[in-house]
C-alpha cells in the first residue's frame, strides 16, 4: 500500500527538511493570536511519524505529508478559493491549526477510521494565522488496510469523504472532480481500431488511440482525470521497489515542468518563504510505503530517489537533530549524474 505526491509550488519554504518525529514527543497544535503555543492545545505522540515539513520553535513539526509507524499515511494539498477554517473556539475540543493537522492525525492515530473519529468528534480546525497566514488547504489520508479518505472544510463545515478513489489534486472540491470523471468514460488503455466511413476504410497507424481526448494541461481537474487513468491501468509492481519506482512515474504523468505554469495567484508570502519563483513547478516528488514505512523521495533538480526507515529512526542516534526529540534529513537540489566506466563494457 503506497501513498505518494508531488509538491507543487513556487517556493519551499526556509528550513523544510524530511523531518522524523519519535513516539512520546510533546508538542502543540495551536498558536495565540501572539504566536505563542496554547497550553489548551499540547499533546504528546502516541506513534512515531515520519515527512516532509518544518519545524516550528515550541510547537510541532509542520507536516506538509507524511506517515506513522502504524501505515497511515496522508498529506495537505492546495485549496484555494474553497478552504475555510471556523474562527470561533468549539467547547471541549482541541484547536489544531490547519498547518498542524497531518502532524496531529499521524502522531494520534493508527487507521482512516480513527482519524475520522478523531476529526468528527475531537477537534477544531482553528481558523488562526500561523506565521502570519491560514493556509487554504485539504487532505487526504490512506492506512495499511487500503482506505481512503478526503477531508475539505468549507463555510458549511468540515466533510469527511470516506472510501475515496484514493486521488486528490486541488481545487474544486473532491465530489465535484470524482463527477467529472464521468465526462472521460471512453478512455481505456486499449487502442481503438481501423476507422471506416462509408467504403472508406483507414488502418490504425499509432498507438495509444484509446486515451485519446485525455487532458494534457496542468489545471488540477485535468490533473485528477490523469490520475485516476494512470492509476486504474498501471500494473501493479512485483516487489516494493518496482512499484515505488512506478508510482514515481505516475506522479511525473502529472508533474509540473519548470516554466510551464507562470504564478498568477502567489499567496500569501510568510517570514519563512525566501524569493518565490516566478513559475510554479514540481518542487519535489515523494512516495511512502505503508508495510516497509519508508519515506521515499527526489526533487525537481535531483532524482535521484532518497529514502528513510522509520523502523531505523527508532534507533537512537540515527538522523540529525533533536529539537522536540526530531531528527532531519536535507532535501538535495544538487543534480547527480552517474558516469559509467569504460571498465563495465563487455
Amino acid at each position: 500500500m503506497l501513498w505518494g505526491r508531488n509538491f507543487d509550488y513556487n517556493r519551499l519554504a526556509q528550513g523544510t527538511r524530511v523531518t522524523y518525529m519519535p513516539k512520546g514527543s510533546g508538542f502543540c497544535t495551536c498558536c495565540g493570536q501572539d504566536g505563542a503555543p496554547l497550553e489548551a492545545a499540547r499533546c504528546e505522540s502516541l506513534y512515531s511519524c515520519a515527512g516532509a515539513g518544518l519545524l516550528l520553535p515550541d510547537t510541532a513539526p509542520a507536516l506538509y505529508e507524511g506517515m506513522n509507524s502504524c501505515g497511515l499515511m496522508g498529506g495537505q494539498l492546495y485549496y484555494r478559493e474553497f478552504a475555510h477554517f471556523d474562527r470561533h473556539p468549539i467547547p471541549g475540543r482541541l484547536p489544531v491549526q490547519p498547518a498542524f493537522l497531518v502532524t496531529y492525525l499521524l502522531a494520534m492515530c493508527a487507521t482512516v477510521e480513527e482519524a475520522s473519529r478523531v476529526i468528527r468528534e475531537q477537534i477544531w480546525l482553528a481558523g488562526l494565522p500561523l506565521l502570519g497566514a491560514v493556509p487554504p488547504v485539504h487532505w487526504m489520508f490512506t492506512d495499511a488496510g487500503g482506505e481512503s479518505i478526503v477531508v475539505e472544510a468549507g463555510p458549511d463545515g468540515v466533510h469527511l469523504y470516506r472510501r475515496a478513489l484514493g486521488i486528490l489534486t486541488n481545487s474544486p472540491s473532491y465530489p465535484w472532480q470524482r463527477l467529472n470523471l464521468l465526462n472521460y468514460s471512453h478512455l481505456r488503455d486499449a487502442d481503438y481500431g481501423d476507422l471506416v466511413i462509408g467504403e472508406e476504410h483507414i488502418p490504425q497507424c499509432f498507438s495509444g488511440t484509446g486515451a485519446l481526448g485525455l487532458p494534457g494541461d496542468w489545471s488540477s481537474p485535468s490533473r485528477f482525470v490523469r490520475l485516476a487513468f494512470l492509476r486504474q491501468h498501471c500494473p501493479k509492481g512485483r516487489t516494493e521497489a518496482e512499484a515505488v519506482s512506478r508510482l514515481f512515474r505516475i506522479l511525473q504523468g502529472v508533474a509540473f515542468p519548470l516554466g510551464a505554469v507562470r504564478v498568477a495567484h502567489p499567496g500569501t508570502v510568510t517570514s519563512r518563504d525566501g524569493e518565490p519563483s516566478p513559475f510554479d513547478y514540481t518542487v519535489y516528488s515523494c512516495v511512502m510505503s505503508a508495510q516497509s514505512l519508508r519515506y521515499y523521495w527526489m526533487t525537481y533538480q535531483n532524482t535521484a530517489v532518497r529514502y528513510v526507515d522509520i523502523h531505523q529512526l527508532e534507533i537512537p542516534g540515527q538522523g540529525t537533530g533533536n529539537l522536540h526529540g526530531c531528527r532531519q534529513f536535507p532535501f538535495s537540489f544538487v543534480p547527480e549524474f552517474v558516469e559509467e566506466s569504460a571498465s563495465h563494457l563487455p
